[in-house]
């Protein structure tokens, strides 16, 4: 049975409406605080709590990876670059520390890629959004901009006043302080993303010395112009209406995972404090949700939780820590708002208890795919050479027959050094009985090849009792550590 987020909020709100029409005692629900002005963006409060600390962690260590990275260096030899990251497109290489990716190595990229959708549904179905809540880079950098123009313009309040508000001078400075500090984040984001393209510490030198090239200089601009329009004014609507993901939540939506959800079988009806000691005084229910809007205030989304699963949610957990604050200082029980599965929301409303699913048919199959192509990209990173071997047939003619009547056949033979060390290969046949010629050179000879290069050579074979058979050309090593092989095809016509 197909189960959509849209069929579940409007059934959260139906629920709890009727709850609060069935008690003549409760007050009517007033509507859920805004966190903008109408029209506005999303201004959202700053709250206190553990996941609020855990996200302040992450995102130091997210931007000390990104901006470190970079500089650290790794010794290839003296043919080879010193960056342990680079991707270098002048030479078609992508080096991760000891490892080279080449072109011919692209089904290693896509593998891996493959492998970061797989943990991201898996991690969908165990906790939903995590990545986009905690460690996705729109939601990094927004976290750093909007820690900017707190410190800057002030906290929710004093922003919310601030929008239409008469310019005067100390709000030109703000306004101009805020825009300079994101211009040099923005600029500092756009100029190390340049530097996993380049020797990062020699583009400082020319940066230094006001030699950095166009080239450079542009697509600097170009992504911090992204960075500072992105996080600085996009916001939420990057993560509602231009980022994929939130499309996919229809389809991929578990109610078994443990995403933020609001227990509405507890805060309902929703009254104050003081209207809550009444009717609880008076045996009467009353609902722990005060409808103080906090949970609202706090999300950079700019949705209430309380309204049931929504698309847009990123599963962040900042309404969490807001609602545990309020219920801390009323002497409640935290949890109104918690991570939690739907089906535990749907349970508690029947009085059913809670039940966690983490581990279930779906989450061990997603688990177990991980593992296994993790383990397929790991033994074809081991296995991969530093050297490979083409054959490529001749087409007109597919083959000669000479005046003695033997046949010869001919191909092109490509070697290519992968390494940064010159290598040399001896060229050999097998599974044919067939004499072999290298134009240019003797059958005996090495055939050297440069660092990063490759050498073409023309290969004849000559049969002199002719058939059709499989052919298989060997490229070895003088120290038979590296053997290559590429099959193709003798035939007699």
């Amino acid at each position: 049975m197909a189960i959509t987020i849209e069929i579940d909020h409007a059934r959260t709100r139906r629920m709890a409406e009727g709850r609060g029409q069935s008690q003549s005692q409760a007050p009517a629900r007033s509507p859920a605080r805004s966190p903008r002005k109408a029209g506005g963006p999303v201004v959202p409060q700053g709250v206190k709590g553990p996941i609020r600390r855990l996200k302040w962690l992450i995102l130091v260590f997210t931007l000390s990876v990104y901006y470190v990275t970079p500089f650290i260096r790794w010794n290839r030899g003296p043919n080879a670059p010193g960056q342990a990251v680079l991707l270098d497109f002048a030479h078609g290489k992508l080096y991760l520390g000891p490892a080279e990716i080449w072109p011919q190595d692209l089904y290693l990229i896509t593998a891996a890629m493959l492998l970061a959708t797989l943990i991201l549904v898996l991690v969908n179905a165990l906790a939903g959004r995590l990545w986009c809540g905690f460690a996705c880079p729109q939601t990094v950098w927004t976290d750093l901009f909007l820690l900017v123009e707190r410190l800057v313009e002030g906290d929710r309040r004093q922003r919310l006043k601030n929008i239409g508000a008469p310019l005067t001078a100390k709000r030109i400075a703000q306004i101009a302080a805020k825009h300079v500090l994101w211009m040099a984040i923005a600029l500092g984001t756009g100029g190390t993303l340049i530097f996993y393209f380049t020797d990062a510490p020699e583009l400082v030198r020319d940066v230094i010395h006001g030699e950095m090239s166009a080239t450079a200089l542009t697509w600097t601009l170009v992504f911090a112009g992204t960075t500072y329009g992105l996080a600085g004014f996009a916001r939420e609507q990057v993560c509602t209406f231009m980022c994929p993901w939130p499309r996919l939540q229809g389809a991929i939506w578990d109610p078994e995972a443990f995403t933020v959800n609001y227990r509405d079988y507890r805060g309902e009806t929703r009254m104050s404090a003081k209207k809550a000691a009444e009717a609880r005084s008076q045996g009467l229910p009353a609902g722990d949700c005060v409808d103080c809007g906090a949970c609202v205030a706090v999300c950079p989304i700019g949705i209430d939780i309380r309204q049931g699963p929504s698309f847009a949610c990123i599963n962040c957990g900042l309404c969490v820590d807001a609602c545990d604050g309020v219920m801390a200082k009323l002497d409640r029980p935290r949890g109104l708002i918690d991570y939690e599965s739907w089906r535990n929301i749907e349970r508690g409303r029947v009085g059913e208890p809670r039940v966690s699913r983490l581990v279930r048919p779906k989450t061990i199959g997603l688990a177990l795919a991980c593992v296994a192509l993790a383990g397929v990209i790991a033994v074809s990173f081991v296995t991969k050479t530093t050297a490979v071997l083409s054959v490529q047939h001749d087409r007109d003619p597919l083959a000669v027959r000479l005046s003695d009547g033997s046949v010869r056949n001919a191909y092109t033979v490509k070697l290519l050094n992968k390494s940064s060390a010159v290598q040399s290969f001896k060229l050999g046949i097998s599974g044919v009985d067939a004499a072999l010629a290298i134009v240019g050179h003797a059958a005996a000879d090495a055939i050297e090849v440069e660092p990063d290069g490759s050498e073409t050579l023309r290969v004849t074979l000559t049969m002199p009792e002719p058939e059709d058979a499989d052919v298989t050309f060997e490229a070895v090593d003088p120290s038979w550590q590296v053997v290559l092989t590429a099959h193709d095809r003798f035939v007699n016509r």
